[in-house]
């Protein structure tokens, strides 16, 4: 299950303790209030989330930005293929 939290801001421990005991598979800022605004606009739309960061509270290492944008830019040519497939399928 995606669970949408306000940020900008990551999780602490506690936070991803939380979300897991909720039935949290993944944890996210954005998505839903994009998806929200589409649907109060009327505009059908599609989401497709990437994960960045293992969020093992039992586990957990500092954040390092850095790497999350790296992990982010590494999916960017798959979902680009995905999106253009999809679109290009409508």
């Amino acid at each position: 299950m995606y669970v949408s939290v306000m940020g900008p801001n990551l999780e602490t421990r506690a936070e991803y303790r939380f979300l897991s005991r909720i039935g949290a598979d993944a944890v996210g800022m954005s998505t839903v209030p994009e998806v929200i605004v589409a649907n109060h606009m009327g505009i059908p739309c599609c989401a497709i989330s990437v994960l960045t960061d293992d969020c093992n509270p039992d586990n957990l290492k500092p954040v390092n930005i850095d790497e999350i944008i790296k992990i982010a830019g590494k999916a960017e040519k798959k979902l680009t293929e995905l999106y253009v497939d999809l679109i290009g399928s409508l």
